[in-house]
């Protein structure tokens, strides 16, 4: 069989891509999925990669050349493939993917599903029935709308579970929002469950935008307590009437047509998108979001377009009828039938060429360009301004640029045994403990701090190097002239001749530079020196912290490798179970048969409660008793080790 028809080979698999939507992982070398992308045709979706286009696209072309192998899911249909695309980039977050910059949670406002419900501000989610409102990316905005709703309805603002025995046993007492008028009082029945439950009603109308209907709705009850002469409810409306009234005021008249609708707009800059969504209802501008978005290069403007619609309804429930958009979209019905199924309405795309819809459009788009603009201008000023401590680094080792990214590992051990390395990574003289990475040093025997210090640098920088990651600005080495050679040669051996490179020595804090006998002359009370004992500590700090982790669990398996039929495997997979070894001893033969059989399970419960093992041999009478069989369960401790363990 030849290598094309292998149908393992990338060309097989090209040749053979079905017609069929669905999602398509690209993976590399390593295996690891560096991109997602969906297809309403999978063949010519997945093979327009690998063809020769008009123009170069360098951005791609990197992408080309990472890809190892293609793994297909083929779906019932665009919808599905939409759907599953996002999760899967979620989970995996593929490198050459764009991404939420940040991925920050915003928070929402919401409306607990309670008897009595409340209303607050929150950034989790929760599955309950409670209606969540946003996300607001604009956290003062946010606190306003809380602030009028506040100042319109006086709804609860206590955190008690009320109910309807809650109430009648009279749990709550009324507080001082009661007496100050901000609170009708539910928690002594001062105002019944559906009349609460009403005003609550109209507080969703204006978390949805609907002014309009909610003032007719105010002004007509003001107007039937009146006429039944209760003054006092009427003046209470009257109040909330203008105070509504004052909110509308600020909102910008968008429309004349009084139409719900989103109107969205993206403004990029090669990596870095910014897109900016306006809620228009009744037609009035009542909200406003944007979304910075990273990772931008491969993706066109149809694609982070289709990624912020996704996006943002994913975790919204209002949507309107109606979304104008900058382009037409590739994916525009797959999106429409999504949305359409979500929010039970018919939902439209809208691509605007005149009118108040077009002007909106720009308005909007002119938002995201302010924003994206602001967002460059912040990420020039955070390159462009140093911390002190960085700058007299540069200046005490004459380096050729500040060392913003600095790098930094430590070997621990215990005479020998369970050798462990840690990286710790600095960014402008700050820990990004995101990107601490934690090594079990894989191929050295015994005691030889110089042979794990050249494994731990071999495997970093060739991934780096692998995966063409950004070097750091410096690398600093715990130990003195002999680790620093160790890592000086790996380094040396991977063609990087002119990376910056220190040992920080611990007895005297001296400071050696490669080719060099004697240490640097830094200050004691130096930022510099001060800075780079800050890494180093942090890298110790870890490096202990992950090796008195492994002797725990190493100590752990050997106590219950001394029972007989307990070895390695089943030690491993016990403490995978139960977590301690006072839970395997705490355990039932049912559970410990359930993960490393029965005739294992008796033998350790005995060994806890010092019971007979059930072998047929030490029966008392002699009878050959058959031993109950069943599967036995053995399952390796899965730890993650070397460049993939994060902390």
């Amino acid at each position: 069989m030849t290598e094309q028809q292998d149908p393992d080979n990338l060309q097989f698999k090209l040749d053979h891509l079905p017609k069929a939507p669905g999602v398509y992982q690209f993976r590399n070398s390593d295996g690891k999925i560096i991109y997602v992308g969906k297809a309403k045709n999978l063949r010519s979706r997945v093979r327009s990669y690998f063809q020769e286009k008009g123009g170069y696209d360098p951005k791609r072309e990197i992408l080309v050349s990472k890809i190892a192998d293609v793994e297909l899911v083929v779906t019932d249909s665009e919808v599905e493939a939409l759907l599953l695309e996002n999760n899967l980039i979620k989970e995996h977050s593929p490198r050459y993917n764009i991404r939420l910059k940040d991925d920050k949670s915003y928070p929402y406002i919401v409306v607990t599903q309670e008897p009595y419900p409340r209303v607050f501000s929150t950034r989790r989610i929760i599955r309950d029935g409670s209606r969540y409102y946003g996300p607001y990316t604009d956290v003062k905005a946010m606190h306003l709308m809380l602030r009028t709703i506040r100042s319109i309805f006086p709804i609860r603002s206590c955190d008690y579970r009320l109910d309807a025995d809650t109430v009648e046993r009279k749990k709550v007492r009324l507080c001082l929002d009661y007496h100050i008028d901000k609170c009708q009082g539910p928690c002594e029945g001062l105002v019944s469950e559906a009349e609460y439950n009403d005003m609550i009603a109209q507080v969703e109308q204006l978390l949805k935008g609907k002014t309009r209907s909610l003032q007719k709705h105010l002004e007509d009850e003001m107007a039937a307590h009146a006429e039944n002469l209760a003054f006092e409810r009427a003046a209470d409306l009257r109040n909330r009437l203008q105070a509504l009234r004052t909110y509308q005021e600020k909102q910008k008249v968008a429309a004349s047509d009084f139409k719900d609708r989103d109107i969205i707009a993206v403004a990029r800059r090669e990596a870095d998108a910014v897109g900016v969504v306006f809620r228009v209802r009744d037609g009035k501008i009542v909200g406003k979001q944007h979304f910075p978005f990273t990772g931008a290069e491969i993706e066109d403007d149809g694609e982070i377009n289709e990624h912020l619609l996704h996006r943002y309804y994913t975790k919204t429930m209002d949507i309107p009828s109606e979304i104008v958009l900058g382009i037409e979209l590739e994916s525009a019905k797959a999106l429409q039938d999504w949305l359409s199924e979500k929010c039970g309405l018919r939902v439209s795309f809208t691509v605007p060429r005149i009118g108040d819809k077009l002007k909106l459009l720009n308005m909007c788009h002119a938002n995201a360009a302010f924003l994206l603009d602001e967002i460059l201008l912040q990420k020039l000023k955070a390159e462009q301004s140093l911390p002190k401590a960085v700058e007299a680094l540069q200046q005490s080792l004459y380096l050729p640029q500040p060392p913003r990214r600095i790098e930094c590992f430590d070997i621990s051990h215990f005479q020998g045994a369970e050798t462990v390395a840690s990286m710790v990574a600095f960014l402008d003289g700050k820990p990004r403990k995101s990107e601490y990475r934690k090594y079990a040093i894989r191929t050295v025997e015994g005691v030889d701090d110089f042979a794990s210090m050249r494994e731990v640098v071999h495997r970093r920088y060739t991934r780096l190097l692998d995966e063409d990651q950004a070097l750091p600005d410096l690398i600093v080495i715990d130990g003195g002239k002999g680790q620093l050679s160790s890592a000086v040669e790996v380094l040396q051996d991977l063609g990087l001749h002119s990376q910056p490179v220190i040992g920080l020595a611990k007895r005297l804090e001296e400071v050696f530079v490669p080719g060099e006998s004697l240490p640097m002359t830094i200050a004691k009370t130096s930022p510099a020196l001060k800075l780079l004992q800050r890494v180093r500590d942090e890298a110790h700090r870890f490096a202990v912290t992950f090796h008195r982790e492994r002797r725990q669990k190493s100590t752990l398996q050997s106590e219950l490798q001394e029972i007989e039929g307990v070895g390695p495997k089943r030690a491993a997979a016990l403490l995978t179970a139960f977590g301690s070894v006072r839970d395997v001893e705490n355990a039932s033969l049912e559970d410990l048969a359930a993960h490393v059989g029965w005739t294992t399970a008796r033998s350790v419960h005995a060994h806890f409660h010092d019971e007979e093992r059930g072998n047929p041999q030490n029966s008392d009478d002699g009878a050959n008793v058959e031993a109950e069989t069943s599967p036995e369960a053995s399952t390796e401790s899965s730890e993650q080790t070397g460049e993939d363990s994060n902390t």
